[in-house]
C-alpha cells in the first residue's frame, strides 16, 4: 500500500471542502485519508461519511464519542495506519489551508531520497503564495525558535499542519505512547524520533528530514488556534524541554518510548 493522510477534524462541517477532496480523491490511485472525527458536536461525521461513502476504497472514518484533542485524534489515525500497513503516513489540517496537492509533491520528495520525513513549511519566497496574519506569523516565528532550541534541531516550521514520513520502526515508536502535550505535540513528536534516533545510534533528523517550503498556504477564516494558545505552546514548550533534559525524568521518558508495544513490534 502507499500513502495515507489522517485528517482530524473538530467541528469542522462547515470548513470541510468536500468537492476539493473529491476531485483529488477521483483522480488519485496511490493516496488514501483517514478521517477522525474528535468528538464533534455538528454535523461533521455526517460531512466526512459522505466522502467516506462517495470513495470507500480510499477512505477511512474513525469516531470519537468525546473530544480528545488534535493530538490524540491524530494518533488515532496514524495508529489505524500503520495497522494497515501504508509506505507512507501523514497528517494534514482539515481547512486545507495547504492544498492537497502538496500530498503529491512531498510524496515525490519521500520516493526518490532516503529522507525519513517531509514536513510542510511556510516560508514566503517569490513565486509562492504564503498568506498569514502578520501578528501571527511573528508570534509563530518566536514559537518557533524556541521549539528548535528545545529539541536542538534547525527547524523553521513545526506547527505547518501538513507532514508526511516513512512508516518506519522509528516512526511507530514514536507514536505508540500518548503525547505528554496537546497543541505542541509536533515538537514532542520531532523531540521523540530525535531521542530514538540518538538511542539507536542513528544520525540525527537534521540530515534525514527535509522542510519542504510550500508553494501556496492560506490562512482559513475559523481557525481553532487562537493567540492563547501561543501562551499554552510556551508552557508546553517547557514540559517538553523537561521530558527531553531532565536527568532522571528523560531515563523515565526514554525508556518508555523505546519499549515496544507487542502490537508494534
Amino acid at each position: 500500500m502507499d500513502t495515507v493522510i489522517v485528517i482530524p477534524c473538530y467541528n469542522e462541517s462547515d470548513r470541510l471542502d468536500v468537492s476539493a477532496f473529491e476531485i483529488y480523491l477521483d483522480g488519485q490511485q496511490t493516496v488514501h485519508f483517514i478521517f477522525v472525527n474528535d468528538g464533534s458536536t455538528d454535523r461533521t461525521w455526517d460531512t466526512i461519511e459522505r466522502i467516506r461513502r462517495a470513495f470507500p476504497e480510499k477512505v477511512m472514518c474513525l469516531n470519537f464519542e468525546k473530544n480528545s484533542g488534535k493530538a490524540e485524534a491524530v494518533r488515532a489515525g496514524v495508529l489505524a495506519a500503520i495497522a494497515a500497513g501504508y509506505d507512507k503516513i501523514g497528517y494534514w489540517d482539515a481547512d486545507l489551508a495547504t492544498p492537497l496537492t502538496s500530498i503529491d509533491e512531498m510524496s515525490e520528495k519521500l520516493n526518490h531520497t532516503d529522507y525519513a520525513m517531509v514536513l510542510g513549511s511556510r516560508v514566503k519566497l517569490l513565486g509562492h503564495e504564503i498568506h498569514r496574519k502578520a501578528v501571527r506569523h511573528y508570534v509563530s516565528r518566536f514559537f518557533a525558535t524556541g521549539a528548535s532550541m528545545v529539541i536542538n534541531l534547525p527547524v523553521y516550521d513545526t506547527q505547518c499542519g501538513a507532514k508526511l514520513f516513512r512508516n518506519n520502526a522509528d516512526f511507530r515508536l514514536a507514536f505508540q505512547e500518548p503525547f505528554n502535550v496537546r497543541w505542541s505535540f509536533d515538537v514532542e513528536l520531532l523531540g521523540r524520533l530525535e531521542l530514538i534516533r540518538k538511542s539507536t545510534f542513528k544520525r540525527s533528523l537534521a540530515f534525514d528530514a527535509f522542510e519542504y517550503p510550500l508553494p501556496r498556504w492560506v490562512h482559513v477564516k475559523g481557525s481553532k488556534v487562537k493567540l492563547k494558545d501561543f501562551l499554552v505552546g510556551s508552557y508546553e514548550l517547557a514540559k517538553i524541554l523537561f521530558l527531553l533534559r531532565a536527568p532522571f525524568i528523560k531515563v523515565w521518558y526514554k525508556n518508555q518510548i523505546l519499549s515496544p508495544c507487542p502490537t508494534m513490534a
